[in-house]
């Protein structure tokens, strides 16, 4: 198996780690997780490890236990990094590896978002990506103050919170349509830099969007120059039907959470239902199956550390699978999964510190060989998911992009 036909590895990143203990562990770094050094070299593990892309979460509320609403809790990490600066930050220091962060679609205005990404594309020479987020809360409507926000107190089953909810996702796949339009609204070669002739640009080749839609209403052209991928990546994250729609509408991969084997080929049917409900053309989705991950390690199994951080506070509470064993136990989970027909996985590290390095030391050796990395050359984030690299730009052409 050559090194392009096997599964695609991500690692998701958010402060500590994954589980709620993480910060406590010795190895851990509290007290820099507001610090741009920590991010660079958790980052830097990964990008010289192998790692095909990390994710950055954000949100615009402080982490909770509660997914509805804020808490009290002090034994846990609270605050975060804004997600797109951090890549920014640690995108000259990085080769290879792709950088995608979370960025809300609720309270921010798509053209902001757009030209963001497009500059994070530039200074990452064609590494960026975007993971569109919408915002339920009440407490992240306050930042804002320009709605109240979502009363989910009857359940995410309730009629009234499903339509509220599906209502944020039609809004999203408007932000995500939007910044397509701009990242294309200049043509590759609309700069034409002639200081002989006194011109740097062909105006004739930057277009207004004239995007008109029920949220937004955005009319272009961008401030910033087509990203050198063409379209970054989008990602997003999905749990059932709504999200499975909005991903295949917008997205060029989604992270899903199949728990156990009958979910993670169930999941795969739905996606592919959704992709033709909302009837994608070109390229399919690439499913990613996400795995919080604590490993075994010299003198302490995986699932004697998962006990032992379990004990210290808040036990782990996951949406998606927790594997807490061997490398080979991982590898054959993910071997498994990519002959099921999904693209690779995004690993949650339960402890960043020490999972992380565990991943790139013992797992990837394991599931690529040992001089995986070393053959592997800087490129970008779409070329690195074997999506297509270029892209046509649909101002310059009489047909439309399909994604």
């Amino acid at each position: 198996m050559s090194e392009r036909d096997q599964p695609r590895v991500g690692v998701a990143l958010d402060g500590a780690g994954w589980h709620p203990a993480a910060w406590r562990e010795p190895s851990s770094r509290p007290a820099e997780v507001f610090e741009a050094p920590y991010w660079v070299d958790v980052v830097g593990v990964a990008d010289r490890g192998g790692v095909d892309f990390v994710t950055i979460d954000d949100s615009l509320a402080l982490q909770s236990s509660d997914p509805f609403a804020p808490d009290d809790r002090t034994d846990e990490v609270r605050g975060r990094l804004d997600a797109l600066l951090i890549a920014a930050r640690v995108a000259p220091t990085t080769e290879r590896i792709g950088l995608i962060p979370v960025v809300t679609t609720t309270h921010t205005e798509p053209f902001h978002v757009s030209k963001a990404v497009a500059t994070l594309d530039y200074v990452s020479s064609g590494r960026a990506g975007w993971q569109p987020r919408i915002s339920h809360r009440r407490d992240e409507a306050r930042h804002v103050g320009r709605r109240s926000g979502l009363d989910a107190s009857a359940g995410f089953e309730h009629e009234s919170v499903r339509s509220a909810v599906g209502e944020l996702f039609d809004e999203a796949a408007d932000a995500v349509e939007v910044a397509r339009r701009l990242w294309d609204s200049w043509e590759d070669d609309a700069e034409i830099r002639d200081a002989a002739t006194d011109r740097f640009l062909d105006r004739t080749k930057v277009h207004t969007v004239d995007f008109v839609g029920t949220h937004f209403s955005v009319r272009g052209p961008s401030i910033t120059p087509r990203p050198p991928q063409g379209q970054p990546v989008v990602a997003a994250l999905a749990h059932q039907t709504v999200p499975y729609a909005f991903a295949a509408r917008s997205a060029d991969l989604v992270f899903v959470t199949p728990l156990d084997d009958d979910q993670s080929s169930r999941i795969l049917v739905d996606v592919a239902e959704a992709q033709h409900l909302v009837g994608r053309t070109g390229e399919p989705l690439r499913i990613f199956a996400d795995l919080v991950v604590l490993l075994d390690r010299e003198g302490e199994s995986g699932a004697d550390r998962l006990a032992r951080l379990d004990a210290l506070g808040l036990p782990l509470r996951s949406d998606a699978r927790v594997i807490a064993g061997s490398a080979d136990d991982l590898v054959a989970l993910i071997s498994d999964l990519y002959a099921l027909g999904y693209a690779g996985v995004r690993l949650r590290p339960g402890v960043t510190t020490d999972d992380l390095p565990l991943i790139v030391d013992e797992v990837l050796p394991r599931l690529r060989g040992a001089d995986a990395v070393d053959r592997r050359d800087p490129t970008s984030l779409r070329a690195t998911l074997g999506l297509p690299t270029a892209v046509p730009n649909r101002y310059a052409v009489s047909e439309g992009i399909d994604r």
